[in-house]
């Protein structure tokens, strides 16, 4: 009776033990998603502030109004820059998801000469910061002739060597059984690839799907370099027109730009949140 008395307390204590350890868990997440969403949560009652409310005072709007996000709308093209924006990330996510997958899916495979030193050479790219190639960058567009077409904006994202490394550990994840068997009910390597190794990769493909939307949709200094005429301009370009003299630099209309802007990609990663999640695992067993 005594001993199982001390095994009990012994589990109450441990129990009390663990407690302030939870505790101080769930004080340092409600931190973290303070931190990170604080701005947003802050960005997002401004915009819905009136013209005659003091920005800096107070938290809660007084008189919250969509007003600001009617004078974005009618403050610049809005239209057309979303419509240039939807048109460069869907380029950008569709060629990432066709050369990722298939560049991927070559670096996984084994048994051809040079594999490692692929492997390397696109490794040591991501040591490169953008700001280092995009003179170079710009020289081979406007050598092509793509300056200030939405090609030229396109084309340096078309494909992520990031996004070749999430593909290549997705597709060595894969059981070697499935492959295996393909085989031997005769499927040719195209086969493979598209009925065996990509349905086993959703979740990476989604990954890709996001990174390469939002890579493309929040692109701003790229599109400055490339574009010219404002018919061209992408939402991220056409925002900084929000700051202008017109607008005496509205904190409340940048605010309610900056939503807009937002929202596409809140609504992806809503869609694909299963996915992504997923995805992010998605090889770490085989690397």
């Amino acid at each position: 009776m005594s001993g199982g008395r001390g095994a009990g307390g012994g589990g109450a204590g441990r129990g009390r033990g663990r407690r302030p350890g939870l505790l101080g868990r769930y004080l340092t997440l409600c931190l973290a998603l303070t931190v990170m969403t604080g701005p947003l949560v802050w960005q997002f009652l401004t915009s819905l502030r009136g013209r005659a409310e003091n920005v800096y005072r107070g938290v809660l709007p007084t008189h919250p109004t969509l007003d600001n996000y009617v004078r974005v709308a009618e403050s610049f093209p809005l239209p057309r820059y979303v419509a240039n924006t939807l048109v460069v990330a869907a380029l950008a996510v569709t060629s990432n998801l066709v050369f990722s997958a298939m560049g991927g899916y070559a670096l996984s495979r084994p048994g051809w000469k040079g594999r490692r030193a692929v492997f390397t050479v696109l490794t040591a790219t991501l040591m490169f910061p953008f700001e280092s190639v995009m003179v170079s960058m710009f020289l081979t567009v406007r050598g092509m002739g793509l300056v200030d077409t939405l090609v030229g904006v396109w084309l340096p994202g078309a494909v992520s060597v990031l996004n070749i490394m999430i593909m290549r550990a997705a597709f060595l994840a894969v059981p070697a059984e499935l492959e295996e068997a393909a085989v031997l009910d005769g499927a040719n390597e195209w086969t493979r690839f598209t009925r065996v190794f990509l349905p086993g990769a959703k979740g990476a493909l989604a990954v890709v799907c996001i990174t390469s939307f939002m890579g493309a949709w929040d692109d701003f200094l790229w599109p400055l370099i490339v574009l010219t005429d404002s018919d061209h301009y992408t939402l991220q370009l056409g925002l900084k027109t929000l700051a202008g003299a017109t607008t005496v630099n509205d904190q409340r209309l940048i605010a309610a730009g900056a939503m807009t802007a937002l929202l596409p990609m809140m609504l992806l990663f809503f869609a694909l949140q299963r996915f992504f999640f997923r995805g992010v695992g998605e090889g770490a067993v085989k690397a």
